[in-house]
């Protein structure tokens, strides 16, 4: 059942809740919602079948949950605040993808997380220009109303078939409609470039670990890197799974391997 909390803005947040144990935040990555994304549905499930207390929103403009544009970074990091809450105050955090940015920003603003889990962050160099460009072409698309062309922008790099499958598939209104949130993703991984990121993430504490598959895409090995270099207590791992994508039970397996023993 969807149950909702308000941010400290007053935007509401619709979430999934399941399992008991280890408080742990899901974090979507840019085309990632509970109606569109099966996969994450069942990794949920998977998650509180091995002792997590697992939330599953929808991030801000998407799906279930309100929002209006301007989408920010610091609209993403108050909604995870408003989780965390729902979580009891401490939780681990899982950022997928373009979500793993968000979760390091959020890691580096508020109290409370416990560990990161990131999979296949597409950061790009550190210290390179590329995420300020890049999210300023997507606010030109967003602010002249291309909810396609922001999409096929931010897909770029990606096998062309991704898009195309997308667009031409029964959910794309659904795509369509939060099309103006990934402006909020653009600025995370932006805001990854913005400063040497041993100084950016200096206040993140939590252990992190950094997920790959079995076949990454090479840009993905590269990021992986270096946040394991930036970071104090971090490292990699590796998921079954290829063309960024896992099976739910492998990466179950994977993040409940760090609870401790008793909790398992």
């Amino acid at each position: 059942m969807t149950e909702y909390v308000q941010t400290e803005d007053g935007v509401r947040i619709a979430y999934d809740r399941e399992g008991a144990g280890q408080p742990l935040v899901l974090i979507g990555g840019a085309g990632q919602f509970r109606a569109v994304d099966p996969d994450t549905r069942g990794l949920t499930s998977e998650l509180a079948a091995r002792g997590f207390d697992v939330v599953h929103p929808d991030r801000p403009g998407r799906g279930d949950s309100a929002g209006d544009p301007p989408f920010r970074l610091a609209g993403e990091v108050a909604a995870i605040r408003a989780l965390l809450d729902v979580a009891g105050g401490r939780a681990w955090l899982y950022g997928s993808s373009s979500g793993g940015a968000i979760a390091l920003a959020a890691a580096a603003r508020l109290p409370g997380v416990e560990r990161l889990l990131l999979w296949e962050v597409p950061l790009g160099e550190e210290a390179g220009a590329d995420g300020a460009e890049f999210l300023a072409a997507i606010r030109q698309r967003v602010a002249a109303g291309d909810r396609e062309g922001t999409l096929r922008l931010f897909m770029d790099g990606m096998p062309p078939e991704w898009f195309e499958a997308m667009r031409a598939g029964p959910q794309w209104p659904l795509f369509e409609r939060m099309a103006p949130t990934v402006e909020a993703d653009a600025e995370a991984l932006a805001w990854t470039q913005s400063a040497p990121r041993a100084r950016l993430w200096s206040s993140i504490t939590a252990p992190t670990v950094v997920l790959l598959g079995t076949a990454p895409f090479p840009f993905f090995v590269d990021a992986a890197d270096s946040i394991v270099a930036a970071l104090p207590s971090a490292e990699r791992a590796e998921v079954p799974g290829s063309g960024h994508r896992w099976r739910p039970a492998d990466l179950a397996d994977r993040l409940a391997g760090y609870l401790p023993a008793a909790a398992q």
